[in-house]
């Protein structure tokens, strides 16, 4: 397939485009329980708008560009201070989750070469960790060491200990992990970090903008942020659960000193000085232009009400599954992340993933994942507006389903061609 030679009008140009997507999720429906989440028409409006403002804008140089600068350093600071970072804690915009947590291995590392004069190094992580911490074993060279979860799916801790020697440079905590939506005991892993004298990184990319209100809105949450001693870095998605368009993550290290692992300078260059402060050279303004408006549009109030309401539906739907009989919930996920999954005690049998293509053909996405075979939610704002709708067709899809023998698909979590 070539680009053609002559170029085409705007409107055949978009109309293709608009095709194109009548394919994909309805997330602006409130059916997808991943991948994009909803603060409602006016965090959309007030997004696009600064989007738009800042689509050409390039923050590899906040010289020529100080606005970018100055709204970077207000999100920083912003989300520093949901997560009890205080005076002394600094950090950077990033892409997304996979990139946050790129840059806190790669600091971790060169902080214990730096600090300890480790040249071969490990980190240490539950098996519930996230996949980008093995991508980022992978491209920095260092030894990736996997210790079981708990029947509970928390970070085991004492297994983790086995894996601990003096060549670590990083240990693995989550606020909420991913998979079944609990807390690792963050207290207990930056404990173990700082035995050895290791970097600890909480991976809240999911519960960022989330634990911090729920909080505000008096839930019990265990102690996870910077107010932990020995936690050194926290990644938080404000494109999730902060309702940012895609492209806005923050990776914050408890000082500045430790801020200059992540950094990367040279200046043997005939360009001259280059410098950045995560992966990417040119970064759009967009993302983070619309980050920084949503935030400021929506304010700790704004953040409190949507959280809430995300809470209240996700309960609803743990009630739910909890009230059908073969279906259960795994660990005990109490915000809004939740794993739904076959209960091997029943004597009515589910195959969870024929349980997720019935609810595909009724409009619904879920991710699925294994082991063990489960269906995945992130429950947001905007599904929570349609709760009562997925909850008619879940009873509706498990009578389709129960007791058949058709096997659904796992799908996956991956973007491969």
């Amino acid at each position: 397939m070539e680009l053609g030679a002559r170029g085409r009008s705007i409107d055949d140009v978009l109309d293709d485009l608009a095709a194109k997507r009548s394919r994909d999720v309805r997330w602006r429906d409130g059916r997808v329980f991943a991948l994009a989440f909803d603060g409602g028409p006016s965090v959309h409006e007030v997004a696009e708008r600064a989007a738009t403002m800042y689509l050409h804008e390039n923050a590899l140089n906040t010289h020529a560009f100080p606005s970018l600068g100055e709204i970077q350093a207000e999100v920083v600071a912003w989300t520093a201070a949901l997560l009890h970072g205080g005076d002394t804690a600094a950090g950077f915009m990033t892409s997304g989750g996979t990139e946050s947590i790129l840059c806190a291995v790669l600091a971790a590392r060169k902080r214990a070469e730096a600090e300890r004069g480790v040249t071969t190094p490990n980190m240490v992580l539950p098996a519930s960790a996230h996949a980008a911490f093995h991508k980022a074993g992978d491209m920095f060279g260092i030894e990736v060491r996997v210790a079981p979860v708990r029947d509970d799916f928390t970070a085991d801790v004492e297994a983790m200990a086995r894996l601990v020697t003096s060549d670590t440079a990083l240990v693995v905590g989550s606020a909420p992990q991913y998979p079944q939506g609990v807390i690792d005991p963050i207290p207990a892993i930056a404990a173990l970090a700082a035995e050895v004298g290791a970097s600890c990184h909480v991976d809240a990319c999911m519960g960022g903008f989330v634990l911090p209100f729920a909080e505000m809105n008096g839930m019990e949450v265990p102690p996870w942020d910077f107010r932990v001693p020995g936690v050194t870095t926290i990644s938080a998605d404000i494109h999730k659960l902060g309702y940012a368009p895609k492209g806005a993550s923050v990776i914050l290290h408890r000082t500045r000193s430790l801020r200059r692992h992540q950094t990367f300078t040279f200046d043997g260059w005939l360009g001259g000085l280059y410098a950045t402060p995560n992966l990417q050279g040119s970064r759009s303004g967009a993302p983070m232009a619309a980050a920084w408006a949503v935030m400021q549009h929506l304010g700790v109030d704004g953040y409190r009400a949507l959280t809430a309401a995300t809470i209240a539906a996700a309960d609803r739907m743990r009630g739910a599954v909890d009230d059908i009989d073969g279906l259960q919930v795994l660990g005990d996920s109490r915000f809004h992340l939740l794993a739904v999954a076959a209960d091997p005690t029943s004597l009515h049998h589910l195959d969870v993933f024929a349980l997720g293509d019935a609810l595909a053909r009724r409009g619904w996405y879920h991710g699925r994942q294994y082991p063990p075979d489960s269906l995945h939610a992130t429950v947001s704002a905007g599904t929570a507006a349609v709760i009562d709708r997925y909850l008619v067709d879940l009873a509706a899809a498990v009578d389709e389903v129960r007791g058949t023998a058709t096997a659904g698909e796992a799908g996956e979590y991956a973007t491969l061609e």
